[in-house]
């Protein structure tokens, strides 16, 4: 497709989990509908939920999710610089889809400033391929405390000359005051390029909404740009954040269930995703506090990106005896990348990738033991597994062998094998992500526990989604003004210093 104009608009929060990622998706599925080339973009990411992109990296699974909405293969200059938290004070520093490291909090302020030349290198490249690149920012322009060396938000955006609409969550209450009170507290220069804002998550009559939503011009200076109501098609998105764990659990009643612990540094837990399609399954996110449902038909144990951390918190819930009392009652377990690792009777750390050095023993549920290495296995995959197809991706630090490797549950298309199956065949493993997206696999899977499934496609739920969102956003967004605003006068690709 010819080029037919060349932009960027931003989308910035008055604070975190205010549907910034939503909406940037919704709107990438606007303007791709509406017959432009568009580009999902995130400068600066902080999340454990991540995807593996066809160029061989890992990105935020938001903005995997923003490009299937943009109807193209993600790409790591899509999110040139994730931070995927493994302690309470450090996280994993993944720079254009690679490892660069360990960060401290300590030494965040100071390492992320030298990032802007990465994060601007694919922001240029991002820029000569698409008619308008939609940007996300992270967090909040109003935590001026977080301002200097900023990459995330204003610091990307006065660098890159691209202007931002700010996004307010009415559902969460104060929006008035979050909105205005933003302009009131950032530096004058960085109120000069928010250029307007959004009023997201709004339940009911917005007429009702008509003076607060003037009174915000007024006080604040900016236009507003529209009035977007609740979206109930962001329930069958996959989602990146964890704080989506804090939601309510589904209802289990007259369906069988399948329970999930949340450990602190639960990791790509959309994995789960596909079994909400399912009428006959019930899911259950098992928060700190609460025992594993003796219930259960299935217990999934999801990736962590600390494993042996997130360990010892399971045997410090007490979660390690409803797993091992599960499974003497004829449960099946199926563990997925950590949870897999967890599984196993025994795993090392000898170069302190988690953190000091040593080795911990397992569940011992699989006859297997598992070395964490450096390097990072990232590639996406195909193959069969439980007698069904699937494709789906790797991403983890370790190797895992033992007897019950004999056994795999997965073989690749291109003749590897992944994965354990026990003895009494209660208990998988596996390092493959995304196995139960696909509905020949899920089918199979609850087969297993007697459950009838796999008939929805978990793809074309998403898909539906998206067109969902977009129709939203088309009749209660002002988009021709938005891309107006977009194609303004900007820096070319090459002049953003």
């Amino acid at each position: 497709m010819a080029r037919l104009m060349a932009g960027a608009i931003m989308l910035q929060g008055t604070g975190s989990d205010v549907g910034k990622s939503v909406l940037v998706a919704g709107l990438c599925r606007v303007l791709a509908n509406r017959g432009l080339t568009v580009r999902p973009f995130k400068p600066q990411n902080m999340s454990n939920n991540a995807a593996v992109t066809a160029d061989g990296g890992e990105i935020g699974r938001a903005q995997a999710l923003q490009a299937i909405a943009c109807r193209v293969p993600a790409h790591t200059d899509m999110n040139p610089v994730l931070l995927k938290p493994q302690a309470d004070r450090t996280a994993q520093l993944v720079v254009h889809g690679q490892v660069r490291g360990t960060l401290g909090s300590g030494s965040f302020r100071t390492a992320r400033a030298p990032l802007l030349d990465a994060v601007l290198a694919s922001y240029r490249r991002l820029r000569t391929e698409a008619d308008i690149v939609v940007v996300e920012g992270a967090g909040s322009p109003a935590e001026i405390n977080l301002r200097a060396g900023d990459i995330a938000n204003m610091g990307f955006a006065r660098a890159a000359g691209v202007p931002v609409l700010l996004v307010g969550d009415i559902d969460r209450g104060g929006v008035i005051a979050a909105i205005v009170g933003t302009r009131t507290v950032i530096d004058p220069e960085d109120a000069a390029m928010i250029r307007g804002f959004i009023i997201n998550k709004f339940r009911g009559d917005p007429a009702l909404f008509e003076d607060g939503y003037r009174q915000i011009e007024q006080l604040a200076g900016w236009r507003g740009f529209g009035v977007v109501p609740w979206l109930h098609q962001t329930a069958r998105l996959p989602s990146e954040d964890a704080v989506v764990l804090e939601r309510p659990a589904a209802d289990g009643a007259a369906r069988l269930l399948v329970a999930c612990p949340v450990l602190p540094r639960i990791a790509n837990f959309d994995d789960l995703d596909p079994l909400k399609l399912e009428p006959a399954i019930g899911v259950t996110m098992v928060p700190p506090g609460r025992p594993i449902p003796a219930e259960a038909a299935l217990i999934i144990l999801p990736g962590s990106k600390a494993t042996i951390a997130d360990l010892a918190a399971l045997r410090a819930e007490g979660w390690d005896i409803d797993i091992l009392a599960h499974h003497r009652r004829g449960g099946a377990i199926l563990g997925l990348c950590g949870g897999y690792q967890m599984l196993g009777r025994r795993i090392a750390d000898p170069d302190g990738i988690e953190g000091a050095a040593g080795a911990v023993d397992g569940l011992g549920l699989l006859d297997i033991e598992t070395m964490l290495s450096p390097q990072k296995a990232l590639r996406q995959v195909s193959g069969t597994a439980l007698g069904a197809r699937f494709d789906g991706y790797e991403m983890h630090m370790g190797e895992t062998g033992g007897a019950d490797t004999a056994r795999p549950l997965v073989r690749f298309d291109d003749g590897r094998q992944d994965g354990a199956v026990s003895a009494d065949g209660r208990v998988l493993g596996t390092y493959v992500h995304g196995l139960l997206a696909d509905p020949r696999q899920r089918g199979a899977l609850l087969a297993r526990i007697g459950a009838p499934g796999g008939g929805r496609d978990y793809h074309a739920a998403v898909d539906a989604a998206l067109d969902g969102i977009a129709a939203a956003l088309e009749a209660h967004l002002d988009i021709d003004a938005i891309i107006a605003l977009a194609t303004e006068t900007l820096p070319s690709p090459g002049d953003c210093n």
